[in-house]
């Protein structure tokens, strides 16, 4: 009789372990078809979701990235205009 183990460990061959959970910028460009750079445009202006910042690493959540892409782009936060001293 042979039998089978069944785990709940991600690192097994299930569907989690097909993306990554956190992107980086050249993933993140890939997946939108637009250049690295455009990515950190988008995400200075506050057109997309904030990236994770790991020490020196950048990354974005997949699921915040796929969430904006599913509500339509829309800008995730207002930029402030800065008063004049006129």
């Amino acid at each position: 009789m042979v039998t089978t183990k069944v785990t709940s460990d991600a690192r097994v061959g299930g569907p989690e372990t097909a993306q990554p959970e956190l992107l980086s910028v050249e993933d993140v460009a890939t997946l939108l078809r637009c250049s690295p750079r455009h990515i950190y445009r988008l995400a200075d202006r506050g057109h997309m979701p904030r990236p994770v910042k790991l020490g020196a690493l950048v990354r974005w959540s997949r699921r915040s990235v796929l969430e904006w892409v599913y509500d339509g782009c829309r800008p995730r936060r207002s930029v402030k205009a800065v008063p004049s001293h006129d």
